[in-house]
């Protein structure tokens, strides 16, 4: 995968909004006959594989581009210019723009030895010139008189040379730096192995391997990293408060680990006012918690060239601030300009309408690399979408999925079965039990909006079928349906699903044996 590898997927996925706010799919303009103008729709964008950090696989333009910046690391990190104070960054770019020195004047002074023995004597050498050198040349002519008779003159030449002293630089008392400086970017020493290349990678992707505009952005971040003193800001207590907002949970289908942004926490006042925008003080703290958040975050990601280096971000929209609070804009402007290519994936779930109208105003700033990273999903549409890049026992309940918090019988290693639910029809899975044991499940309609009920059938004809759950009604606010049944004797737990409307359902669900009880 050296290249981007486009597909005609269809990134924007907002199929539960009104007909005059659905997006069109990508490379296709076509547009339905209707005598009704309808609103200008937002285009979708096409997708792409995440590209290898492998350099061998790179394609020779970008083979070149990354030796061409190493080579300007290189460079830079000879002349220390990574850790040269601003004022004194100044003084080399003056320093090193071309100078004229002072050329070699030569005087020449002409006198008659002979004739004119008291002659006055040349000048005395200047002050100001370092250093003269002086060569007396002797030279005979011949002349002829009037009368005819020839006389010869000797003529003195003094040759003077000088020499103006050197140019006088801020640097002309301070010797070359010994050896190059070491700088380190997010744990990782530049040039130092392969997983610098994979750093680097970052910066070119992000200035479409346009290696000054890359190197130019990576002296921009260090220089940032340092004033914004980084190292000592993962040290720093923040408090809690921000982690009911932004949180990492699980890994996506690839193993990217996936953070959420549940934005519309804010609209909680006490949390709004108390820990992120009342005041300059509590703005500066989230600034930092969000830096701190992401470091802590990234420095857990493996840089090998093979390794996962990227994040996946599912931003909830739902109750968010619309179009986002001036404050948000600002933290998501400082993670754009310092951290370049973290970001495998950006899926913006529970889309509300007014977001496509705004996205589309901002969607010509972004560059078709960025926008080809988004993934768009409406509320019905939310559970959907992350099961296509997260497995199900992986996404929080109130995303749909089936994980949670604290101490539960199966954990994320414990696999999902789904199946579909027709509409107006019957469902039943078996659960099996081939000996006495205790059986445990847990299970999830997609949608609600069915009946649920559980037995016991043994495998013996004249046994008795046990009503283990009653026939009910699945609601919204129940999330995860769980039940034990201790099986006395072989047989089946059978799990029956009615799906009463009209539209199809999906079902997950998981189960196993524990120790007889």
């Amino acid at each position: 995968m050296a290249e981007e590898t486009l597909k005609t997927e269809v990134a924007v996925v907002v199929s539960d909004v009104p007909e005059a706010e659905k997006v069109e799919t990508c490379n296709k303009e076509t547009v339905l006959p209707d005598p009704v103008p309808e609103p200008e729709k937002v285009a979708a964008s096409i997708s792409f594989k995440e590209e290898t950090n492998i350099v061998g696989q790179l394609p020779d333009p970008q083979k070149k581009a990354l030796d061409e910046l190493k080579h300007l690391v290189q460079e830079a990190l000879n002349k220390h210019e990574f850790s040269a104070p601003p004022s004194l960054v100044k003084e080399e770019q003056k320093h090193e723009l071309p100078s004229v020195s002072a050329p070699e004047t030569t005087e020449l002074v002409v006198v008659e030895c002979k004739e004119k023995e008291d002659a006055a004597p040349p000048p005395a050498p200047e002050p100001e010139l370092a250093e003269k050198e002086v060569t007396e040349v002797i030279v005979k002519t011949e002349s002829i008189d009037e009368d005819g008779a020839k006389k010869i003159e000797a003529i003195q030449e003094t040759i003077v040379k000088t020499e103006q002293p050197p140019l006088q630089t801020a640097f002309a008392a301070e010797e070359a730096p010994f050896s190059p400086e070491q700088v380190s970017i997010w744990g990782i020493p530049l040039l130092a192995d392969e997983r610098s290349d994979v750093i680097l990678l970052k910066f070119l992707r992000a200035r479409d391997f346009k290696v000054k505009e890359a190197f130019t952005m990576l002296k921009n971040v260090i220089a940032w990293r340092k004033e914004f003193k980084i190292d000592s800001l993962l040290e720093e207590d923040l408090g809690t408060e921000q982690e009911q907002v932004v949180y990492m949970h699980g890994v996506d289908k690839q193993g990217h680990p996936v953070c959420y942004n549940a934005f519309g926490e804010y609209q909680n006042k006490e949390l709004y006012d108390e820990t992120s925008f009342s005041d300059e003080e509590k703005r500066k703290k989230l600034i930092r918690w969000r830096i701190q958040f992401l470091e802590k975050s990234i420095r857990k990601l493996d840089f090998s060239p093979d390794g996962v280096s990227t994040i996946v971000q599912v931003n909830d929209l739902k109750y968010s601030p619309a179009p986002f609070k001036k404050e948000l804009r600002q933290v998501f402007q400082l993670l754009q300009d310092n951290y370049p290519e973290f970001v495998a994936k950006q899926v913006f779930i529970n889309v509300p309408w007014w977001y496509l109208a705004f996205y589309k105003m901002i969607n010509p700033f972004f560059t078709q690399r960025t926008k080809s990273k988004f993934v768009f999903a409406g509320p019905s549409k939310t559970t959907e979408t992350l099961f296509k890049y997260i497995s199900p026992e992986l996404v929080p309940v109130q995303y749909g999925g089936l994980s949670r918090e604290g101490e539960q019988e199966f954990t994320t290693c414990d696999l999902i079965t789904d199946n579909i639910i027709k509409p107006c029809c019957e469902h039943t899975i078996d659960l099996p039990a081939p000996e006495a044991c205790t059986l445990v499940w847990e299970a999830r309609v997609v949608g609600c909006d069915v009946s649920y009920g559980a037995e016991f059938v043994p495998s013996a004809e004249d046994g008795y079928t046990v009503i283990v759950q009653k026939s009910r009604k699945v609601t919204g606010d129940e999330s995860v349906i769980s039940g034990r049944f201790r099986c006395g004797e072989t047989g089946k737990v059978v799990l029956t699903f009615y799906n009463q409307s009209s539209k199809k359902k999906k079902v997950l669900y998981r189960f196993k044996k524990v120790a007889f009880e």
